[in-house]
């Protein structure tokens, strides 16, 4: 197949070209800048000059495809509203170049949607009152188009997308057990995340574009419920400190960043049993804690990159964050 794809070169992106194209795809990636474009045609990829809010561009690059994969993801966090507006729009510029052609469109959420508590599953309606509900616009603007001649379905990856080069979640409890000399988790740490190797991810983003069912509901996660007392622990161990319990305010003194104080305070277990009968997937790659045992997460660079990140800017670039 021709695919489309957005947010080819953000975290996760450049694994799933990579899969793409060594699967026999042909791939076009949206690229906004020079470096970009450079990155998608050394992943063997087709660049394709444009951005989120050039609408026209993402209907031309969509209307030239055989399908589309969706993981792009702009605006400041600060803004809710601007984020759905912007995703959404985006969504509908694919959406409406690919109605009535039966093509597969492929649209990227976060299983932060889910309901906290309880081990959500791909049935389950996502929940208004998440963390994360500003991704529910987008899965239902996605869902639609299958009513309209398109084979769409919605990808809900888990908050921890891990593997080389990570720059998400976990690069930031790091850093902040590296700079405070404690790695700490909040109240008795039992609360429970999920996670999935970033080459796991990438594969089920190849079947969900190969077969997934107009309608699907898909839960990229490799393991269900890893504790946030687990992940302090591997983290305390690799660097010689203890850990810590916090409450709250003071996860929010100790991580920098009152946003990733309420994520890691979350219990968002989240099963992906349907996921994998239906695709016929397996994830087959490291497990999170294989993945700070082995990975390149205790680096001076992966520590000073989350820094960066977390603490002195705003998210207000593409990418594919979940």
């Amino acid at each position: 197949m021709r695919i489309f794809v957005t947010g080819g070169t953000g975290q996760t992106g450049p694994t799933v070209v990579a899969e793409l194209v060594a699967a026999g795809h042909t791939v076009t990636g949206l690229a906004r800048s020079d470096a970009a474009a450079a990155r998608l045609e050394s992943l063997g990829a087709i660049p394709h000059r444009g951005s989120l809010e050039d609408l026209d561009s993402l209907s031309r690059g969509a209307e030239a495809a055989d399908g589309v994969l969706h993981m792009a993801h702009g605006g400041d966090y600060a803004d809710p509203d601007d984020l759905i507006r912007r995703d959404c729009a985006a969504i509908d510029a694919l959406g409406q170049a690919l109605a009535g052609s039966g093509r597969p469109f492929v649209s990227t959420s976060g299983t932060l949607v889910t309901k906290a508590g309880r081990i959500s599953i791909e049935q389950d309606a996502p929940d208004p009152d998440s963390v994360a509900a500003f991704r529910i616009p987008g899965e239902l603007t996605c869902l639609g188009y299958a009513e309209l001649g398109v084979r769409a379905s919605v990808v809900r990856l888990a908050p921890t997308v891990h593997g080389p080069g990570d720059y998400g979640f976990i690069p930031a409890l790091v850093a902040a057990a590296r700079r405070s000399g404690t790695s700490a988790y909040i109240g008795d740490g039992a609360n429970r995340w999920p996670a999935i190797h970033r080459a796991d991810a990438a594969r089920l983003f190849r079947l969900a574009l190969e077969k997934a069912p107009a309608g699907s509901v898909l839960h990229g996660v490799g393991e269900s419920a890893v504790t946030i007392k687990s992940i302090a622990e591997q983290i305390a161990e690799m660097l010689d400190i203890p850990t810590a319990s916090l409450t709250l305010e003071q996860a929010t003194e100790h991580l920098g960043n009152p946003f990733l104080a309420r994520f890691f305070s979350l219990d968002v277990p989240v099963s992906s049993e349907h996921t994998q009968a239906l695709l016929g997937w397996t994830p087959r790659h490291a497990t999170l804690l294989e993945d700070l045992r082995t990975g390149d997460y205790f680096t001076p660079q992966a520590s000073i990159r989350a820094e960066e990140i977390w603490l002195h800017r705003h998210d207000s670039h593409e990418h594919n964050q979940n």
